[in-house]
């Protein structure tokens, strides 16, 4: 979903959303939500429409990836009736993880979530604010798929299309409500 399909909500989420530059290192504008997180209709009318083009495809989870995709994940499960589950740093967990490392663009970083928490024949929707290099997004992918479930798509906020992220994702279902 392009921000021309969402008329006045693209908008005003173009307007919310404010760049921090240098932020958290020199050369990075970071997309900063918290605006839009200020706002309790435009919070509402975003997690429904993130859920929205996944509405009739039976999603069992949302995965919320740490720590904007909690924020965003939750209600979007709300809005789907669907079970939410967290994907953390590792150490975070406090019961049986299944864990997965992954390549950085310097170095490795690694991601946990509850042995328990999918299982064969569920249905998942993954969920972040950003889609950036997709290394996040795909390292979610393979743990929910080492537990038997299948990955139904990905739902971000945003979509930064100058990076290698949507193209790292192509054999998947992408939705993004802006795209930068």
């Amino acid at each position: 979903m392009e921000a021309g399909q969402l008329g006045d909500l693209g908008d005003e989420l173009r307007r919310a959303i404010r760049d921090i530059p240098d932020f958290p290192k020199p050369g990075i504008v970071f997309k900063d939500i918290t605006p839009v997180l200020l706002d309790a209709a435009l919070f509402h009318r975003t997690t429904d429409a993130m859920a929205a083009p996944f509405a009739g495809d039976r999603i069992t989870h949302v995965i919320g990836i740490e720590s904007r995709g909690f924020i965003l994940g939750a209600p979007v499960a709300q809005h789907l009736a669907a079970a939410f589950v967290p994907v953390r740093k590792p150490g975070k967990l406090p019961h049986t993880v299944e864990r997965v490392q992954y390549a950085l663009e310097y170095g490795t970083d690694a991601l946990e979530m509850h042995r328990d928490a999918l299982s064969s024949g569920d249905r998942a929707l993954i969920v972040d604010d950003v889609l950036a290099t997709g290394g996040t997004a795909r390292a979610t992918c393979e743990l929910i798929e080492r537990t038997g479930a299948r990955v139904v798509g990905c739902s971000f906020l945003m979509a930064l299309t100058f990076l290698p992220g949507v193209a790292s994702l192509a054999s998947r279902r992408i939705a993004s409500l802006l795209t930068y």
